[in-house]
């Protein structure tokens, strides 16, 4: 059985690299009869990556975290409301808690350094294919918890999908509007934007709105 791979990547460079590791330790472990990666696509840009994940069902998104049109973050975030059996492991070039945590609070399954050897790379896709969460070699989860609850101010970080509510609530829709987008009931998201209050200590629409502009979640 292989494991199929969408690497999501703006320079091509860093692409090949990945490419070439991948493709070497898939050659190693398909001669002693295990299971070798296969790169079922390459994406660009965040959109293109997000549209792969659904359409090709790969089992892990190799997922940049800087990439043009749509960063890693909101592409992990989509990806997961979209296809969400596709694990995502976050790469990036230097150990920055902050967006770590914010691709973890999007859904990401782990997070690896792009310089890391064959070995932590495929330690890191294992990791998050048996359902483990993965942060990568000098990169404190303490730390990044703590950011990651720091986060959002008054209460516990918010998931994903409360996320996505309440970026959608700070666009101005009504729960029925939030629930058609979402594919989900309404009471469902009547449920998220009562834990959102009461995570963030927020009273209404308004607050949410200044909330989520503050933090760069709409222009």
């Amino acid at each position: 059985m292989t494991t199929r791979i969408v690497i999501a990547e703006d320079q091509q460079l860093v692409r090949q690299g990945l490419m070439a590791l991948l493709a070497a330790d898939g050659a190693a472990e398909s001669c002693g009869g295990g299971a070798p990666f296969v790169i079922v696509g390459e994406a660009d840009n965040g959109r293109a990556a997000v549209e792969m994940a659904r359409a090709l069902g790969p089992d892990v998104v190799l997922m940049d975290l800087s990439m043009p049109e749509m960063d890693g973050v909101e592409a992990t975030r989509q990806i997961k409301r979209l296809a969400p059996g596709v694990r995502v492991l976050v790469l990036t070039v230097a150990h920055c808690e902050k967006r770590v945590a914010e691709a973890l609070a999007a859904g990401a399954d782990g997070y690896a350094l792009k310089k890391a050897s064959h070995g932590e790379l495929k330690s890191a896709i294992t990791a998050v294919l048996s359902g483990q969460s993965y942060l990568g070699p000098g990169l404190s989860e303490d730390l990044v918890r703590e950011h990651l609850s720091g986060a959002e101010p008054g209460g516990g970080a918010l998931t994903g999908r409360e996320r996505e509510v309440l970026r959608l609530i700070a666009q101005g829709l009504k729960n029925r509007e939030i629930a058609a987008d979402l594919g989900i009931a309404i009471k469902t998201v009547e449920t998220h934007r009562t834990k959102i209050m009461q995570k963030l200590d927020l009273h209404n629409s308004a607050e949410l709105a200044t909330y989520a502009m503050r933090r760069g979640m709409i222009e």
